[in-house]
């Protein structure tokens, strides 16, 4: 207990001390170049925060961008679902005006081609499983031959 109570009085003097010869040390140059240094820190700060805010932001916009990239590649046969617009199994026409957008397709032709889409679909599935299954099996054989 009195090694803390020289420890505080030993730090209260030093610091008076330095604290009292900073003052009288000062002379009119030093007081100018005090002066300056807190003049152009103070107008330069706003400058250097935009500076540093616009740095900051453009690096979150490329990692944004990154992330949402490697999103997109990494997709799973859930959200693979809901991307593709599979038509309906219905034979009438849809559009109102009776005059058709593109070409006329027949019955057999719209039906041939939603059984494409959607096998199309089921692969892209299957093949996402099976790279799944293969990760997950990687991952096991990795634990496996740590032991």
């Amino acid at each position: 207990m009195d090694g803390l109570a020289n420890l505080a009085t030993t730090v209260g003097n030093r610091f008076a001390t330095n604290l009292r010869g900073s003052f009288t040390d000062l002379t009119p140059e030093k007081v100018i170049r005090i002066v300056i240094i807190a003049g152009a820190y103070l107008l330069l700060r706003p400058y250097l925060v935009k500076l540093a805010g616009r740095a900051q932001m453009q690096s979150h916009e490329e990692e944004a961008a990154r992330t949402e990239a490697e999103a997109k590649v990494k997709i799973s046969p859930n959200e693979l679902r809901g991307m593709v617009n599979i038509p309906e199994d219905t034979d009438e026409e849809d559009d109102p005006a009776g005059q058709a957008s593109g070409p006329d397709w027949g019955k057999k032709a719209r039906r041939r081609q939603r059984e494409i889409i959607k096998r199309m679909l089921e692969a892209e599935e299957q093949r996402l499983r099976e790279t799944l299954e293969e990760q997950e099996d990687k991952d096991i054989e990795e634990f496996l031959d740590k032991e």
